[in-house]
């Protein structure tokens, strides 16, 4: 039996095999979702644990974001993977903390490259809102606060991070991956039916024209114009300066707070500290319980199960494929 017909076979028992395990995660995850939305009241509150003792008339809620901001069911739990950052969840700790008139300031720990332009913007305009409450946001940063994970940071009132933080790459990026020419080496041709000339823009299986890239940059000029205003309003800057810092370089803390893009070098609890005398009296510090289901294994399944080969790789790029998408995110 020649290498082809051998590889054909695995590249279609992976594929089976991975249907199996997303159609298996799917119907899981839906079951568990309805069976805990019908077992829990629709006005429950999200489950607090105190952090600090204190007053419970005037608190501080501390949350953090870590990992990439997206929603998508690659970030959601799953039986077969780890938890990673949870977009809806997020959003509801601060929809929360906006109608909690107990809770008067927030310490937002970040430690994300970034990620989606949409996640990004839904959660900067919920801390404009919790803002608009009158409730005070301090930002601590940890190892990396880039991209998206500055534009959520643009808005707090005062920024911490340490010398080593990275942050900055201050912009917008769309990729994708062109493997035409892999396919053909493996005998895999691709039919394509559309209604209209740019229905496949930024296909994986044929190269780009000029027009749809002028099309494409024309969408992340109009990100990066927005990007531009949320630096420029939330850190009070002059936009000539906004744009000379936001050439997509990464900057540590110790240059961002010289450029004026962080406040203070000072860590998680630095922040606290001076959050705590800036809210005054005794505050009682919370966060948020955890309630994801985690994960059934330690690692994903089919990682621990298929030998990495060219055709596992082929496989990741085709199960990864979800179509264009706008990023504020450090890439290296």
């Amino acid at each position: 039996m020649n290498k082809r017909i051998v590889a054909s076979i695995i590249a279609a028992s992976i594929l089976l095999i991975a249907i199996a395990f997303q159609s298996i995660g799917f119907f899981m995850n839906k079951s568990f979702s309805e069976n805990t939305a019908s077992m829990l009241p629709s006005n429950q509150k999200l489950e607090e644990k105190v952090i600090e003792r204190g007053s419970a008339t005037k608190r501080i809620a501390q949350i953090n974001l870590e990992g990439t901001i997206m929603n998508n069911p690659g970030s959601n739990p799953n039986p077969f993977g780890g938890g990673g950052y949870q977009h809806e969840q997020f959003i509801e700790r601060l929809e929360t903390i906006k109608e909690d008139n107990t809770i008067k300031g927030v310490l937002l720990y970040v430690n994300s490259p970034g990620g989606g332009v949409y996640e990004s913007a839904e959660i900067h305009e919920q801390l404009l809102e919790i803002k608009d409450a009158g409730k005070t946001i301090y930002v601590s940063m940890g190892g990396m606060a880039a991209s998206g994970g500055y534009y959520i940071s643009a808005p707090a009132h005062r920024i911490f991070a340490s010398n080593e933080t990275f942050t900055g790459s201050l912009g917008v990026i769309m990729q994708s991956i062109n493997y035409q020419e892999l396919a053909n080496n493996f005998g895999v041709k691709f039919n394509t039916f559309k209604s209209g000339e740019f229905k496949d823009i930024m296909s994986p299986t044929k190269p780009m024209s000029e027009e749809e890239r002028q099309i494409i940059q024309s969408l992340v000029d109009e990100s990066y114009e927005e990007f531009v205003d949320v630096i420029a309003e939330g850190r009070n800057m002059p936009e000539d300066k906004v744009y000379d810092l936001a050439d997509g370089r990464i900057y540590s803390g110790k240059q961002a707070v010289e450029n004026g893009l962080v406040d203070e070098i000072g860590f998680k609890d630095d922040a606290l500290s001076a959050l705590k005398e800036e809210i005054g009296g005794d505050p009682q510090v919370i966060e948020y319980k955890n309630n994801s289901i985690g994960s059934f294994f330690g690692l994903p399944l089919a990682k621990s199960l298929l030998p990495n080969s060219e055709i596992r790789f082929i496989e990741q790029l085709i199960s990864n494929r979800q179509g264009p998408t706008l990023m504020y995110m450090y890439s290296e």
